[in-house]
C-alpha cells in the first residue's frame, strides 16, 4: 500500500510517496509552474491531484479527467500536514468515477 505525505516546511512544500518525492506529472499535463499546493481549489492543487492519481496507477487521460473532482473532494480539504494511503484514494475514486 502506498503512503503519501504532505507538509509545509520552512523550506517549502514537501510531498512524498513512500518517503520519496512525488513526481509532479508534468509529462502528462502542466496546470502550473508553481509546484504543488492544497487547501484550496486552483492550478497548484489540481497538479497535486493529477500527480496523486497518476502515481495511484490511473491512465493519463483518466487522471486528467478526474483531477478536478479529486482536487475538489480531497486536495482542497487537506490540512497543512496530511497523510493519504492507496485505500484513501480508492475510497474517493469509487464515489467520483462517472
Amino acid at each position: 500500500m502506498n503512503h503519501y505525505h504532505g507538509d509545509r516546511t520552512i523550506d517549502g512544500i514537501v510531498v512524498t510517496l513512500n518517503g520519496s518525492p512525488l513526481d509532479h506529472g508534468l509529462h502528462v499535463a502542466r496546470f502550473t509552474d508553481q509546484g504543488f499546493e492544497w487547501a484550496y481549489q486552483g492550478p497548484e492543487p489540481r497538479q497535486l491531484a493529477l500527480a496523486l492519481l497518476l502515481s495511484h496507477g490511473l491512465e493519463p487521460a483518466q487522471a486528467i479527467k478526474l483531477s478536478v473532482p479529486y482536487m475538489t473532494e480531497v486536495v482542497s480539504q487537506l490540512d497543512n500536514t496530511w497523510d493519504l494511503t492507496s485505500s484513501d484514494i480508492d475510497s474517493v475514486l469509487t464515489e467520483i468515477k462517472p
